[in-house]
């Protein structure tokens, strides 16, 4: 469980309690209950269990991949997977590779449906770029139309391992990985995908410094 969960549900269920009191009718509590229940439920965090074999690409999210294309970028050409989350998806967001954090940078924006393709550029979001394993990926937390707020709990030049948590976005929302355009994916459009758990690509060629797995 997030934090948050027990901040929202805990305070609810104190609303609810004394609302039951102050009207002396239990049903005035019937509506912060249920609230309370969604809140716990939705900032649930269950165990993943992370594939260590070297070269993996695992998802940074639970949710629907709705995009792979490949996309050109100022470091060359790369490939870009796109994953909507919705209402109802995990919102904890994990490391795409093990790594040290070369770049995190968070940009203010627009709050657009995550479906919405203009969304990866004109949203609220946080871009962080993993070097290790012997290439980079970089994976965008993407405010959606309901999210109002992104969390990430590391800076640059911290380590991070594979399918770590490092930070969620609050309600609907959308993450972004681009991988080295050499990967091979592993998904296709319209499948489902868990956070920390789903393999996204392989990397089977030769690492930037070289060395074979």
């Amino acid at each position: 469980m997030v934090r948050d969960g027990y901040i929202y549900g805990l305070s609810l269920l104190v609303v609810a309690v004394l609302l039951a009191w102050a009207t002396g009718n239990w049903a005035w509590g019937i509506a912060p209950v249920l609230l309370a229940a969604f809140f716990l439920w939705f900032f649930r965090d269950p165990r993943r269990n992370i594939p260590s074999d070297p070269g993996l690409i695992v998802s940074p999210g639970d949710g629907l991949v709705t995009e792979t294309v490949p996309i050109s970028t100022p470091e060359g050409p790369r490939q870009r997977i796109s994953i909507f989350l919705n209402v109802f998806n995990v919102h904890v967001n994990r490391s795409p590779i093990g790594g040290v954090l070369s770049r995190v940078q968070y940009q203010k924006g627009e709050y657009l449906n995550a479906m919405n393709p203009a969304s990866a550029d004109r949203n609220e979001q946080n871009a962080v770029t993993v070097k290790g394993e012997g290439f980079e990926v970089t994976f965008k937390q993407i405010a959606g139309l309901l999210a109002r707020r992104i969390v990430f709990n590391f800076a640059e030049g911290d380590r991070v391992e594979r399918g770590q948590r490092v930070g969620l976005i609050k309600f609907g929302s959308r993450v972004d990985v681009v991988v080295p355009a050499e990967a091979v994916l592993k998904v296709t459009v319209g499948e489902k995908v868990k956070g920390g758990e789903s393999v996204l690509a392989t990397m089977t060629a030769k690492t930037q410094d070289g060395a074979a797995w």
